[in-house]
């Protein structure tokens, strides 16, 4: 919504009634009763950046013409037609759950059709990258149940669940087939939680029996990130969901606000971790993107585009900065700033290293 806003923030709720904060939702930080020094100088900054993001638009590439396809990330209709007005060039993710999520019995596959027809009609012509059923963990579902678990971050989630339940994973995958067929997008379906080849295969296999051209996998899973080779050479292409693989690599819960040092995608460890997938999919000539929030960071962007990411969905909001970030800086410069994240020694001293590399067009702006 382009509304500046920063989560998990220690001590918010001591702040009194009315007073006033500078708040920096790039970075993060808020500033109690800010100094008309820091209120100007933030102004003047936001200034500056919408006369640099003024000028630029169409497909996202590097400055040496190499593509990067930008992309939204939705969860329903109204984000879609939102998007869809936008100089997008599709949805990179499409999250469906929000579909089921309210519902008390599954929806049928009528009810389903609707609601993915409206999604896909703003983006006739382009892609539309849809996510199954990505329910368990912290998005149960009332009739889906499939009893307590002692940890259900690491348990029937995601793809696991449509494992359990392929009665839900064939109405969607029909709706879909449906809408897709009756609107013109692009669609292109993946599945969450994937962690070996035969779950990939399994799932690719379903996706084609419905009519549906493009089957593809999140790479959330460290394990299926370390054997992408294998992985994605069941599928079409893959999409990387930074924001599980941080959780899942740094063993940190990412409801816990007091672990967010541990889930910041620029952990050394979750570059290795991403530049792995990247290698397993350059083996097998598959596409592989990004759809987790560390896509909307216009550094952290330059650095995915270094380690072979091929398209970047983000917050819509967030697209302009990464497309003038990317049209900076060529493939090379973006090879050079992946390194010297992955040669850092924590978070904080990759971040610093790609700032202080990266063209100061772009830094004098964040």
């Amino acid at each position: 919504m382009g509304i500046p806003a920063v989560v998990q923030l220690a001590g918010a709720t001591s702040i009194p009634f009315g007073t006033a904060v500078a708040l920096d939702g790039d970075s993060g930080e808020v500033t109690i009763a800010p100094d008309m020094q820091l209120v100007t100088q933030q102004r003047e900054r936001a200034a500056r950046r919408a006369e640099a993001l003024s000028h630029l638009s169409g497909a996202g590439a590097t400055s040496d013409g190499h593509a990067v396809a930008l992309l939204a990330n939705i969860g329903g209709v109204e984000d879609a037609v939102a998007a869809g007005a936008l100089d997008l060039e599709g949805v990179g993710l499409f999250r469906t759950e929000f579909v089921f999520l309210s519902a008390t019995t599954a929806p049928t596959v009528a009810e389903q059709t609707e609601v993915y027809r409206g999604v896909f009609a703003p983006f006739e012509g382009r892609r539309v990258v849809v996510r199954t059923l990505d329910a368990g963990a912290d998005k149960p579902l009332k009739f889906a149940d499939l009893g307590p678990e002692e940890n259900p971050a690491l348990g029937r989630r995601g793809l696991r669940l449509s494992a359990e339940r392929p009665d839900l994973l064939d109405a969607q995958l029909e709706a879909l087939g449906i809408a897709a067929r009756e609107t013109g997008a692009d669609v292109r379906v993946m599945a969450p939680m994937v962690a070996t080849a035969e779950e990939a295969a399994w799932f690719a296999r379903r996706v084609r029996e419905n009519g549906l051209p493009k089957a593809g996998v999140m790479i959330e899973v460290p394990g299926a990130a370390l054997r992408a080779r294998h992985v994605l050479e069941e599928v079409d292409f893959g999409s990387l969901g930074t924001n599980d693989l941080a959780q899942y690599t740094m063993a940190a819960d990412r409801m816990q606000g007091a672990l967010s040092d541990l889930l910041d995608p620029w952990q050394p460890a979750v570059l290795d971790v991403v530049a792995a997938a990247c290698e397993g999919a350059a083996a097998v000539g598959r596409p592989i993107g990004v759809c987790g929030e560390s896509a909307g960071d216009p550094l952290l962007a330059l650095v995915l585009v270094g380690l072979g990411v091929s398209s970047l969905s983000m917050a819509p909001s967030k697209v302009p900065v990464v497309r003038l970030a990317l049209s900076l800086h060529s493939v090379a410069e973006c090879q050079s700033l992946a390194a010297a994240a992955r040669a850092a020694r924590t978070a904080v001293d990759a971040l610093t290293a790609v700032r202080d590399a990266a063209r100061s067009e772009l830094t004098d702006l964040l």
